[in-house]
């Protein structure tokens, strides 16, 4: 895999203009930048040079030149060898139905997107391009109803919300098998006469009774 180029926020800007429009001239480019057109032309020419601009295409609307039925094609090569491969590979790209192609893992190996002018063209194609060959021994359809442009391609941002670990302990007596502070546990204990079973204070005005008043002691008797 090739290394990424390092852009800067000018040439992320100037990268998704021009995919959203090619045809944007450089003075454009720099008005909307906010560099020289010639700094702008430099770092066009830069990205050119660094492979990140491929080039520029024209897009074309395919229902408009007759081939209204678009498709993708599962298809399986057995056996997967370079010698079958090859040839496959060249042929399907010169086919005038072919829009992309792509080698793919599992199941399947190739995925061919087509677009053809309708039903009876896209089983012919199936049976003249792809059954008939020797090293195709499966291929799958799948009408494409609607698709939908996107983009534009940029990097990708770095994520800054990612935890970082410093390897910090927590603060004393917060971590786990840490113990209570004295009074905040279940076994604190509690103050006297405040527990179960303890007596309610005495009420001055209300002297508390506990139990039959004892009759008065009978004065002793005076002998003659």
């Amino acid at each position: 895999m090739p290394e990424s180029v390092a852009l800067d926020p000018v040439d992320l800007r100037i990268l998704r203009l021009l995919q959203n429009d090619a045809r944007t001239t450089y003075r454009e480019l720099a008005a909307e930048v906010g560099v020289a057109p010639s700094t702008c032309l430099d770092r066009v020419a830069r990205l050119r040079r660094s492979g990140v601009i491929l080039g520029h295409r024209l897009r074309l609307d395919p229902a408009l030149l007759g081939r209204g039925l678009e498709a993708l094609l599962l298809v399986q090569v057995r056996p997967h060898r370079r010698e079958l491969i090859g040839p496959f590979v060249e042929r399907i790209r010169a086919l005038p139905e072919s829009r992309a192609l792509f080698h793919l893992t599992g199941p399947d190996d190739y995925l061919v997107h087509v677009a053809v002018a309708g039903t009876s063209d896209l089983q012919r194609l199936v049976l003249d391009e792809f059954t008939s060959r020797r090293e195709v021994a499966r291929v799958e359809t799948r009408l494409i109803f609607q698709q939908w442009e996107c983009g534009p391609l940029l990097p990708p941002t770095p994520d800054t919300h990612q935890p970082s670990n410093t390897g910090e302990h927590p603060p004393p007596g917060t971590g786990m098998g840490a113990h209570p502070p004295p009074g905040k546990g279940t076994s604190a204990h509690t103050p006297p006469g405040t527990g179960a079973g303890a007596h309610p204070p005495a009420d001055p005005h209300h002297p508390v009774r506990t139990g039959p008043r004892a009759a008065p002691a009978a004065a002793p008797e005076t002998m003659p």
